[in-house]
């Protein structure tokens, strides 16, 4: 089983390094830590009295890992999920906060459990994730990973400026989706010709 190490330096890896662009409502972000997550944890790295866009660019891919396996894994508790589920849900969780917990509640509900959607993974959550894990092994990683699919389509539906995250100017898959798929079996991966009819209707 893959370590949540490892885990951490895929997703760093799959971030990216220092980025700022104006559209992503998480700011300044350097190998996926957004100064929003760097000022709640008060990582004022050049020392100055503050956390802006410098310390952004300061923090080390060590630090980002790191701050990833604290805040983003064990704090949510994502390991209490069945071990299969953990390095989506991780990944979701670094993208995307308690949302991705919430995408994983509403799933356990439609699989018959009986869950708040409270973004947070208590007893009731873990309990269930596990039941629902032991009743459908074979599927539940692949419909964690639709059901993510979905959530970043959904974003993009409603908002244009988030598109180029899922589609690229050439009209393929973009960042948003491929790391999605990233999780799910190549059977249930958008084909270009889906992919084109799913995002039409977008300018």
């Amino acid at each position: 089983m893959t370590s949540v190490r490892s885990i951490a330096d895929e997703i760093v890896a799959r971030e990216g390094g220092y980025a700022n662009d104006p559209h992503d409502p998480g700011g300044a972000t350097n190998f996926g830590v957004t100064i929003h997550t760097m000022r709640r944890l008060g990582l004022d790295l050049d020392r100055d009295g503050d956390v802006d866009t410098a310390d952004v660019r300061l923090l080390s891919r060590d630090q980002a890992v790191e701050i990833f396996i604290t805040h983003y894994f064990h704090n949510p508790r994502i390991d209490r999920l069945p071990k299969p589920l953990q390095a989506s849900v991780f990944d979701m969780y670094v993208n995307a906060g308690a949302n991705a917990v919430r995408i994983l509640q509403r799933m356990l509900v439609q699989m018959g459990q009986h869950v708040s959607l409270d973004g947070v993974i208590g007893p009731n959550t873990a309990q269930a994730a596990a039941m629902a894990y032991a009743e459908a092994p074979a599927h539940i990683v692949d419909a964690y990973g639709i059901a993510r699919r979905n959530y970043y389509f959904r974003i993009a539906d409603r908002r244009a400026a988030s598109r180029k995250y899922a589609r690229t100017r050439a009209g393929d898959k973009g960042g948003w989706i491929r790391r999605a798929e990233e999780f799910i079996s190549p059977r249930f991966h958008m084909s270009t010709q889906d992919f084109a009819e799913r995002t039409a209707s977008w300018v």
